[in-house]
């Protein structure tokens, strides 16, 4: 039997996993989305707040995650410079929703 070898710091590998896991659910769930609004973009009358209706999704959840796991992976950015991009980034994408809901992108 291949038993799996977890080790996280400073709390419980399979709450790790857990945690790692949703990451990445929500990434492709977001990305997913992203897809459809890309290609009902180019199917049906071309509407261009389709397109920053998804640029907006990626810059609400699928950036963050990412920046989440990967600026402490691959840099050595403290845990405020992290909090700070990844609420630029929300911020972003939530403006960019609410610019496209209420009639922006549809010009």
């Amino acid at each position: 039997m291949l038993l799996l070898q977890l080790d996280a710091t400073g709390t419980d590998p399979f709450l790790a996993l857990g945690v790692l896991v949703l990451s990445v659910v929500s990434v492709v769930l977001s990305v997913t989305i992203a897809v459809v609004l890309v290609r009902g973009y180019r199917q049906g009358p071309a509407h261009r707040g389709t397109l920053w209706l998804a640029v907006g999704l990626i810059f609400l959840i699928t950036v963050p995650e990412l920046l989440r796991v990967g600026l402490p992976t691959v840099t050595d950015i403290g845990a405020v410079g992290r909090s700070i991009l990844v609420s630029a980034c929300e911020l972003f994408g939530l403006g960019t929703i609410l610019w496209v809901v209420y009639g922006g992108g549809m010009r």
